[in-house]
C-alpha cells in the first residue's frame, strides 16, 4: 500500500464525518446556503433588480425571483461576456463552461473560484466515500484515467472559455496528477477517434486502476483495446477495480461494458453538470445518489406535472415527497438564480436525502397524452434484457410514429444491437408488456387501441456512433437523447437500419 492510499483513509473518515453533520440538519443547511448566496449577490445588477436586500426566506425568494432556463439569463450572460462586472455575481466569473443545448444553441455557464472548488470536492468526496465504506484504497496508487474533453481554453474579456471536463482537468489535485492519464497533449486532441487511438497507446501497458467517463465513450475505448489485443479489459488491466461514471443511466450499458471487462467491478455514479456537482453514489449496493446540500447550491423542486404551468409549486428540501418526479431548480454561487437545469429527479430517501435521476424535462414522448419519461423506457429495457440474456445492446432511443387511422400509431424503438434476440417478435412483445407495466397512460392507450404495440427498428451496431459523428458530437460529454417527441432523430437513423 502506497503513501497516498494510506493517507486517504483518515481523510475519508474526516470528510464523511463532516458530511454527516450537514446531513443531520438538511433543512437548516439549505436555508443557510440560500441566505449566504443572497447576501453575497445583494449589490449585483441581478440582486438589485430582484430585491435581494429584502429576502429573508424562501417564500420571499420564490415571490421575487421567477424560474428561468438559459434563455432567461442570456441577456445578462452577454453582459458578463462583454466584460461587465457585478451582473449575476460579484466581479466576473473565472470561466465559462461552453456547452451546446438542444433548444438554446451554445450556452455559456458561469463558473468561479468558489463553484469550481465545489466541483472538485464533489468528485473527490465520491471517491473518499467509497474508500470509507469499502476500505479499498489501493486504486489511488496506480494509474487513473478520466475520459474528458479538451482542456484547452480561449480567453474572452479576461474569462477563460472551455468545456467543463477540460476546466476541471486544470484543477485535478497535484497528488493525483503524477498518475493521471491521458497526457495533457492527448487530452487536447479534438478528433475523438484519433484521440482514443492515442489514449490506447498511452495506457495499454500501464497499471490502470480507475477509469472514469460517460459509459458509451468508455465502451468505445474498451472496444479499441480489445481489437488491438484480442484480450478482455481485465486481462489487459488486471488492477482495474473501479469505474466512475455520470451523465447517463448506466443500466443500458452495464452488460456490454462488464462483458468487455471480463468481470464485474465496483462502480460509482456521479451527477455533475456545468452548473454544479449535485450528487454522488455514496454507498455500493445502493443505486441512489446523495444530494449535496452544503455545496454552494440552493435547491428547489417543482412537481413534474406542474412544470409548464404559469405558477408552479416551488418546494424546498423539507417539503418534498418520496417517489415523486420533480424538475430540479438551482441557485448557485456562480450567479444562476432559480435556474432550471432540465433534469428530473425523484427522492428515494429523506434521511439522508437521496435521489435517482429520472430523465430530462424536454426528453419525453407525449404525442398521444402518455408522457413517457426516460426512467420508464430504461426500466422497461432493463426488465426485457433480463428476460433475454442472450441480447446485448449498444444504445437505443424511442420516438413516436403518428399514423393515419386508429390503432396504427405506435412508439418506435431504434435499437443498436451487438447481439440480436433469438426471437425478435417475443423480445418486442416483452418490451411492450414492460412498458404497459411502468406507464398507466401508455397501458390505457394500448388497451383502447389508440396505439398499436411498439415497433422495434434494429440498427447496425455502430449506428449511434456514426450518427453522432455526422452531428459533430462524437465523444466528450455528448449524449444521445433517450426520448424524442418528434421524428428528427428517428429520420436521421434510417441510414443505419439493418
Amino acid at each position: 500500500m502506497g503513501i497516498k492510499s494510506i493517507l486517504s483513509k483518515p481523510l475519508s473518515k474526516f470528510i464523511v464525518a463532516k458530511q454527516q453533520r450537514w446531513m443531520a440538519d438538511a433543512v437548516g443547511t439549505q436555508q443557510k446556503v440560500l441566505l449566504k448566496l443572497i447576501s453575497k449577490a445583494t449589490d449585483t445588477k441581478f440582486g438589485k433588480e430582484h430585491g435581494f436586500a429584502h429576502i429573508r426566506h424562501h417564500h420571499d425568494f420564490a415571490k421575487q425571483v421567477p424560474i428561468r432556463d438559459y434563455e432567461g439569463f442570456r441577456e445578462d450572460i452577454e453582459l458578463v461576456k462583454a466584460g461587465k462586472l457585478d451582473i449575476l455575481w460579484p466581479g466576473k466569473p473565472t470561466y465559462f463552461a461552453k456547452t451546446s443545448g438542444t433548444t438554446s444553441g451554445v450556452k455559456y455557464i458561469p463558473i468561479n473560484t468558489e463553484s469550481i472548488a465545489y466541483q472538485i470536492a464533489g468528485a473527490r468526496d465520491a471517491l473518499l466515500n467509497y474508500i470509507h465504506h469499502t476500505g479499498k484504497a489501493d486504486f489511488i496508487d496506480h494509474n487513473l484515467m478520466f475520459l474528458s474533453g479538451s482542456p484547452e481554453m480561449q480567453k474572452t474579456n479576461g474569462i477563460f472559455v472551455g468545456r467543463l471536463s477540460g476546466i476541471v482537468n486544470h484543477h485535478v489535485p497535484a497528488y493525483l496528477r503524477r498518475n493521471q492519464l491521458p497526457t495533457y497533449a492527448t487530452n487536447c486532441m479534438e478528433d475523438w477517434e484519433a484521440k482514443l487511438d492515442k489514449i490506447v497507446d498511452e495506457t495499454i501497458d500501464k497499471p490502470m486502476s480507475l477509469i472514469s467517463g460517460i459509459p458509451p465513450w468508455v465502451q468505445m475505448y474498451f472496444d479499441k483495446i480489445q481489437v488491438r489485443t484480442g484480450k478482455s479489459i481485465h486481462e489487459v488491466f488486471p488492477q482495474f477495480s473501479l469505474f466512475v461514471y455520470g451523465g447517463v443511466n448506466f443500466e443500458p450499458y452495464r452488460k456490454k461494458l462488464f462483458d468487455s471487462i471480463g468481470k464485474t467491478i465496483d462502480s460509482i455514479e456521479t451527477f455533475p453538470a456545468s452548473e454544479g456537482f449535485f450528487a454522488f453514489q455514496n454507498e455500493l449496493g445502493d443505486p441512489s445518489l446523495l444530494l449535496l446540500l452544503d455545496s454552494g447550491i440552493f435547491y428547489e423542486f417543482i412537481p413534474l406535472e406542474e412544470y409548464f404551468s404559469p405558477s408552479p409549486t416551488r418546494l424546498t428540501i423539507g417539503e418534498v415527497e418520496l417517489d415523486k418526479n420533480y424538475a430540479m431548480i438551482i441557485s448557485t454561487n456562480a450567479g444562476l438564480w432559480a435556474y432550471s437545469i432540465g433534469d428530473t429527479i425523484k427522492f428515494v430517501s429523506k434521511n439522508p436525502y437521496k435521489i435517482l435521476v429520472t430523465g430530462r424535462i424536454k426528453h419525453f414522448i407525449s404525442a398521444f397524452g402518455e408522457h413517457v419519461i426516460g426512467e420508464e423506457v430504461e426500466q422497461a429495457m432493463k426488465k426485457t434484457l433480463a428476460a433475454h440474456p442472450e441480447v446485448t445492446i449498444v444504445e437505443f432511443t424511442v420516438a413516436p410514429n403518428v399514423a393515419d387511422g386508429a390503432g396504427n400509431s405506435c412508439h418506435e424503438w431504434f435499437i443498436a444491437f451487438e447481439k440480436l434476440p433469438n426471437n425478435m417478435e417475443q423480445f418486442s412483445i416483452d418490451l411492450d408488456a414492460a412498458m404497459v407495466g411502468v406507464n398507466t397512460y401508455y397501458a390505457d392507450l394500448i388497451r383502447g387501441n389508440v396505439l398499436s404495440k411498439l415497433k422495434i427498428v434494429a440498427l447496425k451496431e455502430n449506428a449511434f456512433i456514426e450518427y453522432m459523428k455526422t452531428e459533430g458530437k462524437l465523444g466528450g460529454q455528448n449524449k444521445v437523447p433517450r426520448l424524442s417527441n418528434d421524428r428528427k432523430l428517428a429520420s436521421a437513423l434510417q441510414a443505419w437500419i439493418i
